[in-house]
């Protein structure tokens, strides 16, 4: 699984995980029975503690997005198709005021973002 955590960053590490297998799973890169690493090796893997994964896992399951038996480990949980589009949407939302606020910040007028956002919409993105 490739999670790149930063000890620079503003986010508390268990936050970093969590939010990074959350995408992995909104994208579809981790699917409904998809098992995770056990708490254990991922922590060893990111060489953070115990405490920090069990957070991000405990964190997972929460929301929803994650089932843990003991002795079987933690695994994608089933969504139901309308569940997963709220999710989505909502990071959706997420990553566009983020890029709103980039926007204000350089400068951009309302209508350069949206005609920057119609030409990427109309294009299908980078490439």
């Amino acid at each position: 699984m490739d999670i790149i955590i930063s000890p620079a960053s503003k986010d508390p590490l268990y936050l970093q995980i969590k939010d990074q297998i959350k995408q992995l799973i909104l994208s579809g890169r981790l699917k409904e029975g998809d098992p995770l690493p056990s708490m254990r090796v991922l922590a060893k893997d990111l060489q953070v503690s115990l405490i920090t994964t069990k957070r991000a896992y405990d964190e997972l399951e929460k929301e929803g997005l994650i089932v843990s038996t003991v002795g079987r480990g933690s695994f994608v949980a089933g969504q139901h198709a309308h569940a997963l589009t709220e999710w989505q949407l909502r990071a959706l939302e997420e990553q566009l005021a983020q890029l709103v606020e980039d926007g204000k910040r350089l400068g951009l007028s309302e209508q350069d973002f949206i005609d920057m956002v119609k030409i990427y919409f109309r294009e299908g993105g980078l490439g």
